[in-house]
């Protein structure tokens, strides 16, 4: 028996929470440039505020394609959406489904990644947290590794 696709997303509160963030994220830029603009002389003033514009934008698309990003479960494997691309990948190309934890300066954060077995892994779109003991991300992981679970007779 086949059953229903399911698809992984960000909820209503997350999606406005990752929206805050990159709010912030623009706020320290923008006073980052503001800063250097203010403090650096003329002829090169243009090319700092240039930068911290340049990499402040890959951010602001960066958090913006993650805070939208979605995977579908299917009977037939994993399909992930996000702003710039689609992708399939089959349920017999993936080995496991794991959690992985980035450590940075201003704390840490979770994401799921589907690890396949000749390939490099992919990050699941959707499925992301900054919080230890996140219910709703924890209900995600478990979905997708019992969904592959089936798919593959485990």
């Amino acid at each position: 028996m086949s059953m229903p696709d399911v698809w992984i997303g960000l909820s209503k509160a997350e999606q406005r929470r990752n929206w805050w963030w990159t709010g912030f994220l623009t706020l320290v830029f923008a006073g980052g440039a503001v800063a250097v603009g203010l403090a650096e002389p003329t002829s090169d003033r243009w090319w700092w505020v240039g930068g911290f514009g340049v990499v402040w934008l890959a951010s602001v698309f960066y958090m913006i394609n993650r805070g939208y990003g979605r995977t579908r479960l299917s009977a037939d494997g994993m399909d992930f959406r996000t702003f710039v691309s689609r992708r399939s990948v089959p349920w017999s190309e993936i080995t496991r489904i794991e959690k992985r934890q980035h450590l940075t300066r201003s704390g840490s954060w979770w994401d799921l990644r589907a690890v396949r077995g000749r390939a490099r892994s992919l990050t699941i779109p959707g499925a992301f947290t900054n919080r230890m003991w996140d219910a709703e991300f924890e209900r995600k992981l478990s979905v997708i590794q019992e969904r592959w679970s089936r798919a593959i007779g485990g």
